[in-house]
């Protein structure tokens, strides 16, 4: 009873300003708002991007020493290993991950290819568990630690034009659910986001108009929100979160004509050959 109760108080608690928050994908798009943020709330930075020189300008912009940076591919096991280990000795361990990095590719289904499947599932997938599993080991021996996913309403199902992204989504969600239910009692909340469409070069992959889109800076308010709350789950907007969860429950052949007539309403058309 003791070790739960200890545990119960290590998921409450809220998480200290004064911590380090590892943001991947932090040069530029979402991952830079959610730095900002993250810098105004007194967080130490610990800033991860392939990107090595819009990552100096990140860096750059917040400034102090209270940010520093690494270069590394998630999607490169050995180097995200590395990178975390150089950012913790410079700012100490990590208390918040926020695994921000991500891609996408048009993928219509009349030109399937196997390698752009591949290729969102190792980066949105696979590089976020390659960064859970740098930090991790550190986060169970303090018994503390909040594990953030962002993930995307396109993970609710199948989507035309966008089955890599929306599998590689799904499956994101899958991993955090197994996560949060096997670490809670070791004192690690993990929370998943599901945003829509947000204003950044990641949005420019998908060939057709975007509703109710977001911007960097409001996104990243509401992730901060969710994550200040140790929200266990949290998607925006409303109308396309309530779309895409009706979409969901609808049997097979009423949300496939209904996805039709939303696509042709915005495209025209619901081909892409």
């Amino acid at each position: 009873m003791a070790a739960i109760e200890e545990a119960k108080s290590a998921i409450e608690a809220p998480t200290e300003a004064s911590g380090v928050v590892l943001i991947t994908g932090a040069a530029g798009g979402l991952g830079r708002a959610l730095g900002r943020e993250a810098h105004q709330r007194g967080y130490r930075l610990a800033l991860l991007d392939r990107d090595g020189p819009r990552l100096s300008e990140t860096a750059a912009a917040l400034g102090g020493a209270r940010v520093a940076m690494q270069v590394a591919d998630v999607t490169d096991r050995p180097a995200v290993q590395q990178a975390v280990r150089a950012l913790v000795a410079e700012l100490g361990p990590v208390d918040l991950l926020v695994a921000c990095a991500g891609i996408g590719l048009a993928m219509p289904c009349l030109q399937f290819r196997t390698e752009d499947l591949e290729k969102q599932v190792a980066v949105n997938l696979v590089g976020v568990a390659n960064t859970v599993e740098a930090v991790l080991p550190d986060m169970l021996a303090r018994r503390r630690g909040h594990l953030v996913a962002i993930s995307s309403l396109a993970s609710y199902r199948g989507l035309p034009w966008m089955a890599g992204y929306c599998a590689s989504k799904a499956g994101l969600n899958a991993l955090m659910e197994s996560l949060r239910f096997e670490l809670k009692p070791h004192g690690i909340r993990c929370t998943t986001v599901c945003p829509g469409w947000i204003r950044t070069p990641l949005a420019e992959y998908a060939p057709f108009p975007k509703p109710d889109m977001l911007e960097a800076e409001d996104a990243a308010r509401r992730i901060w929100r969710a994550i200040e709350r140790r929200k266990e789950f949290v998607a925006f907007p409303l109308r396309p979160r309530l779309l895409q969860a009706l979409g969901r429950r609808l049997p097979a052949g009423l949300s496939d004509w209904l996805l039709e007539q939303y696509v042709r309403y915005y495209t025209g058309t619901t081909r892409m050959d």
